[in-house]
């Protein structure tokens, strides 16, 4: 079955890496298209799912950069807004395990400034699933416009949340206060780790999915780099194996994770409600399609996801 249409709401990174071959007195940065949403955009187009992003594009150097990324990558445009304000910029330090460690330059960039205007003017007839989350739920003025429009899709489309916190750029308080109120709202949320013990420090994650199907979340999916996955369906959980990768570094892995989660789903003809007809098995082969993107995408520099024709030797690989 051919998947339907994902809408995917959030921010466009720049994500500058600092190049080890810096000499002393400068400072080199590999400039590259970035951030969650976009990630996940980029990644459910290369997988074959017709993936529409709504973002707010500067016309700077990055927001040029990012439209020809995404374009080049198959993601519809056509409902994007066109700022004045400056795009976002992350300056990323990777440590040896190839993680991770982010300082933000996005005071008054163009990513959190929706106004109700702008989304009111998007049609979702033909969306079948909503995904949003990272900072565009969390960052003012634009947040609480994102949170009325994902009340407002919730009776047609399927939708889908990442926290995906970020505590060098907001607090994780805000994200606790406003996690219930999701749940509420969502069908998947998804999370890493991190995200767990950031929200709910020391909290067994069984315990955690238990809270957020309470609060409303009928699929919580909590990844756990190495240690793989673990799916819970209305409290059904089942746990999963990370796939084995070279990992050059793990930028945008969890954004690959849950591009494969949702086109696997909507390849099953599973997404465009309240997931009725979901059962654990099919949470399962989402789960083990997903690792594989994953993997591939940390076995290359950067939030650069895998096309479709590049899954088959890995799923190979995998069985052998």
């Amino acid at each position: 079955m051919s998947p339907r249409q994902i809408t995917v709401l959030g921010e466009c990174v720049a994500d500058a890496f600092v190049d080890p071959v810096s000499t002393s007195g400068e400072l080199a940065l590999r400039v590259l298209p970035g951030g969650g949403p976009a990630n996940t955009a980029v990644s459910l187009a290369r997988l074959g799912t017709p993936a529409r992003f709504l973002a707010r594009l500067s016309d700077d150097v990055f927001g040029r950069l990012f439209r020809a990324h995404l374009e080049e990558s198959g993601v519809d445009l056509s409902s994007a807004v066109r700022a004045a304000e400056p795009s976002t910029l992350a300056v990323a330090e990777l440590d040896e395990r190839g993680q991770a460690a982010f300082s933000f330059h996005a005071q008054n960039t163009a990513d959190w400034q929706w106004t109700a205007g702008e989304l009111a003017r998007v049609d979702l007839s033909e969306t079948a699933c909503l995904h949003t989350g990272s900072l565009a739920l969390v960052r003012e003025p634009g947040a609480a416009v994102v949170e009325d429009f994902l009340a407002e899709a919730a009776p047609g489309a399927t939708i889908s949340i990442d926290p995906n916190v970020r505590p060098l750029l907001v607090d994780p308080e805000v994200y606790r206060a406003r996690l219930a109120h999701w749940c509420a709202l969502a069908d998947v949320l998804r999370l890493s780790e991190d995200d767990l013990e950031l929200l709910l420090p020391g909290t067994p994650p069984e315990q955690a999915c238990d809270g957020w199907h309470a609060a409303g979340a009928r699929l919580v999916v909590i990844t756990r780099g190495g240690n793989g996955v673990l799916a819970s369906l209305d409290g059904e959980r089942v746990r999963l194996p990370a796939v084995p990768a070279d990992v050059v570094d793990t930028v945008g892995a969890g954004d690959s994770f849950t591009a494969g989660l949702l086109h696997h789903l909507g390849t099953g003809g599973l997404l465009g409600g309240r997931l009725p007809d979901l059962r654990l098995d099919d949470v399962a082969e989402a789960c083990l399609f997903a690792t594989r993107v994953a993997a591939l995408t940390c076995s290359v520099p950067g939030p650069n996801p895998p096309w479709r024709h590049q899954l088959t030797p890995l799923t190979a690989a995998d069985h052998a």
